[in-house]
């Protein structure tokens, strides 16, 4: 099994940033360089999270090798060596190889490759792509100039934080610049500013997540929420189709002004290509080639207005699409959670919904999960699931608070982390390590690229599940979690006390922890703010749990939800209401479709037979008559079956009018001939104009 492991967690969790990537990118649309740059980001920090726990127990086990071979020396002797003060190995438990051990020489290898490729890609590739990404340039050496000047501040202020520490350690008498040191310096600058973040997000997440199961579980409140969202959502839509209207404005004013034989006619080209296909069919309808750009003395957009255009339309459109998306997701879960509250009170414990699937569902889900089993765990036993979840969740939380305001103390130790290790390496008992280590730093991981999923800055970066997430976002998710990880995992190996600046002991260190560098050289650093900052998560999870943040947000106007908030009331009332319209226009579709359902099912056969009987006696008639006379018959004979055909057709399609209810359109290029009048009449159908369309 050496080595089995290592190979076997290489490929699940290639196949796990695949899955995530796949739910939250789009292969087909979205650039390739985009896809791979981000996956290969989301793998690496998966895999450095995965790994980690095999590197523990492999370093436990080769701490025990060299034990068992320092204690054979008399107990009077001096023992000398590199791993002389390693504890001895108990008699009663030898030294064996765990299933999962890793040859010498392969970690670090490992690490090297892993760490160094995610710090290209954070701190040079990602940011140089999302530049890329977002530009309106119309060539790829326009994208790479305007990339470029957008990363200049962005390289310098790194560089900037370089070279201070650079500075400090020239300036140092008791210090000499090597290579390894300039490298540790980098490392540390790195770490330095994710850590800085990784405080921040992890004092939201060990907050939050068990709030939100522990929420859950109350009846209502899902459903209150989602009113709260679709209230939201709503606003944001009609900002999206609005501003999608406006940049299609622009775009249309250029098409119409820029002619076929304009030099800059390839670029309205490219424009039009990223427009919504009825907004490209509209604007070819109103071309006019045959009009030279040079007959018309008319000021022309540059080149420059033109790839600001292009930035625009490239935002507008995709804000438009996610807004879509969301708008219908929102209403199924809606619909859902309304379904769960009717179902709560019915007496045949049978789950019932308003509206059908229309995904045709798989017959062995619906054997196993059919309406009773639904009913029992929709409507019972979940709200108690989620509360169990909470109350472990929240255990997990005060045990990780306690650990990271205690973990420096050696002797005693008071990091539970570090005393659940420790006391699985007395007893060598690597299975428990691996899944302690495991459960400990996977519940870290959650709470804070949860955070990262949640977090959302001013609409441009957003990560939105369904294939709705923009390069830009998906692009900066990757940097986030390049720049997070390795923080993540150092302060997990300080908690656990596997580091050996953290716990002062001259003991073999982890592959990681050795490729990282001693940093004796940023004596402030690890001494200082490695140890005495993570001590701020305390203040933040206080912060989070009295919803302070939340708070602060609804003051500046951004509005969020609080039970105990009249704004919060008015927009689950305005949710509800919207939910119920479209409720209600959803209803009167599918009563439409019953009814022609119908209809056909009635009368379809009557009308075929009547069809049939009519072509037999055509043909009769045809036979009896001359050529010419068969000819000109067959031709009115075809022309009055067609009109017959038609008629009956446009008589199903027919739906009765809904004179009190509001009407709804989604559609922001429907036309004023297609929008109701008050009275129930459509405007196509007044009395001006009627025989317009003749």
């Amino acid at each position: 099994m050496s080595g089995a492991a290592l190979g076997l967690e290489i490929v699940f969790v290639f196949f796990l940033a695949l899955f995530l990537l796949h739910r939250y990118g789009d292969f087909k649309k979205q650039h390739r360089l985009v896809i791979v740059g981000t996956l290969l980001a989301w793998y690496l920090c998966f895999l450095i999270v995965f790994i980690l726990p095999l590197d523990v127990s492999t370093t436990i086990y080769n701490r025990c090798k060299h034990a068992a071979a320092n204690s054979s020396p008399p107990e009077n002797s001096n023992i000398t060596g590199l791993y002389a003060a390693a504890t001895p190995v108990p008699s009663q438990y030898p030294c064996f190889m765990p299933w999962s051990y890793i040859p010498d020489g392969i970690m670090p290898i490992f690490w090297r490759v892993v760490y160094w490729t995610s710090q290209f890609l954070t701190w040079i590739l990602l940011p140089f792509m999302q530049s890329y990404a977002r530009s309106g340039g119309f060539s790829i050496t326009g994208k790479i100039k305007t990339a470029l000047i957008e990363n200049a501040i962005y390289y310098g202020t790194y560089l900037l934080i370089f070279g201070a520490f650079l500075i400090y350690v020239a300036v140092n008498p008791h210090l000499h610049l090597e290579w390894n040191q300039l490298q540790t310096i980098g490392i540390a600058a790195a770490n330095t500013w994710g850590l800085f973040l990784l405080v921040l997000l992890l004092g939201y997440g060990l907050v939050e997540i068990p709030r939100s199961y522990w929420n859950g579980a109350k009846r209502g409140y899902l459903l209150m929420k989602t009113y709260f969202k679709a209230a939201k959502l709503m606003t944001e839509k009609a900002d999206a189709e609005e501003t999608l209207e406006d940049v299609m404005e622009e775009v249309r004013k250029v098409n119409e002004s820029i002619k076929y034989n304009h030099p800059l006619r390839k670029c309205v080209d490219t424009i039009l290509k990223k427009c919504p296909t009825e907004y490209q069919e509209k604007m070819g309808r109103n071309m006019d080639d045959y009009e030279d750009f040079d007959e018309k003395h008319n000021t022309y957009p540059s080149e420059k207005s033109l790839v600001k255009l292009h930035k625009q339309v490239i935002y507008s459109v995709q804000r438009h699409r996610r807004t879509q998306v969301q708008w219908r997701i929102l209403l199924e879960q809606a619909f859902y959670l309304e379904d769960v509250a009717k179902n709560e009170t019915s007496a045949t414990r049978q789950f019932v919904h308003t509206f059908q699937s229309p995904e045709p569902e798989n017959k062995f889900i619906q054997y196993f999960y059919n309406p009773t089993v639904e009913w029992y765990w929709e409507c019972l036993l979940r709200p108690w699931f989620y509360r169990i979840l909470a109350m472990v969740l929240s255990v997990f939380s005060v045990i990780v608070v306690w650990s990271e305001c205690t973990f420096f103390s050696t002797t005693p130790v008071l990091s539970l982390f570090a005393v659940f290790i420790q006391l699985a390496e007395k007893t060598y008992n690597y299975i428990y390590i691996e899944i302690a280590c495991f459960l400990s730093i996977f519940f870290l991981s959650i709470c804070v690229y949860s955070t990262v999923f949640r977090i959302r800055v001013f609409n441009y970066y957003y990560l939105a599940s369904h294939h709705q997430t923009d390069a830009y976002s998906l692009l900066f998710s990757g940097m986030l979690f390049c720049r997070l990880t390795p923080p993540l995992c150092l302060n997990f190996l300080g908690l656990t006390h596997m580091d050996s600046s953290i716990s002062h002991q001259n003991t073999q260190p982890t592959a990681y922890t050795s490729i990282m560098g001693s940093m004796k050289v940023l004596s402030f650093i690890a001494d200082g703010f490695y140890i005495y900052y993570p001590m701020l998560v305390v203040i933040l999870c206080i912060a989070t749990y009295f919803s302070l943040g939340t708070r602060c947000l609804n003051l500046l106007g951004f509005q969020q939800f609080m039970g105990d908030n009249d704004m919060t009331s008015d927009l689950v009332d305005e949710g509800k209401e919207l939910i119920r319209r479209e409720k209600r226009k959803r209803q009167r579709q599918e009563e439409g479709e019953n009814r022609r359902r119908e209809w056909k099912e009635r009368y379809g056969h009557s009308r075929e037979d009547s069809t049939r009987n009519r072509n037999v006696h055509v043909d009769s008639k045809e036979s009896s008559l001359s050529d010419l006379s068969t000819t000109r018959s067959s031709k009115y004979t075809r022309a009055n079956n067609r009109t017959e055909r038609d008629r009956i057709e446009l008589l199903q399609d027919v739906e009765p009018l809904d004179f009190n209810a509001e009407t709804f359109t989604d559609d922001p290029l429907e036309s004023k001939s297609e929008r109701y009048q008050p009275g129930g009449r459509y405007l196509s159908m007044s009395q001006t104009g009627i025989f317009d369309d003749v």
